[in-house]
């Protein structure tokens, strides 16, 4: 069975980790795994609560796990479980030690931090629009995957640019990677 890369795209709101994770999937005809949080939001009959960050983040790794089985030697994931320990940690001080003890197990190959370059696009779901609140968590963001262990690349500029940076540590990733 050939070997499954997986890339995860993350960084603050609003810097086009979805443009670019369902770009990549298209380029590398394989599967993506969207932000589970989104849909999980928008079902909810009320604001979310700090519970519903254990359940979201459940709801992502059986995403990926069900997009996993799909791809084709690449999964690119929209975020991953740093991203909501990130949102708990600030929104509530704290985060459930199930999503800590999850993210201690995961394992990627590749991060793609995204840029705070781009325009903030308004959505009912996104929460910190001040540029100093997206500095902050990009920053943050960089922190993790420096620490993390996993190689990664900063992906900034226009939409081309971004492809063409992303595609080529992709690129890198797989060509590493061969027999």
């Amino acid at each position: 069975m050939e070997e499954l890369f997986k890339v995860v795209v993350i960084g603050p709101e609003s810097t086009g980790k979805s443009t670019l994770s369902e770009f990549l999937a298209s380029h590398y005809e394989t599967m993506w795994v969207p932000e589970y949080a989104r849909q999980y939001i928008e079902d909810l009959p009320r604001p979310y609560e700090q519970s519903d960050l254990l359940a979201i983040a459940k709801g992502q790794l059986e995403l990926e796990a069900e997009r996993a089985k799909l791809a084709s030697r690449l999964l690119v994931c929209d975020t991953d479980l740093h991203v909501i320990r990130v949102w708990s940690e600030h929104k509530y001080g704290e985060c459930d030690p199930w999503i800590v003890a999850a993210i201690a197990e995961k394992r990627y190959d590749l991060y793609l931090l995204t840029y705070i370059d781009i325009p903030w696009e308004e959505d009912p779901q996104r929460e910190h629009p001040d540029p100093a609140m997206r500095e902050y968590f990009y920053n943050v963001y960089k922190e993790i995957v420096q620490s993390s262990g996993v190689p990664w690349v900063e992906v900034r500029g226009s939409f081309e640019e971004r492809e063409a940076t992303a595609v080529k540590a992709v690129d890198q990733l797989l060509g590493a990677n061969q027999l």
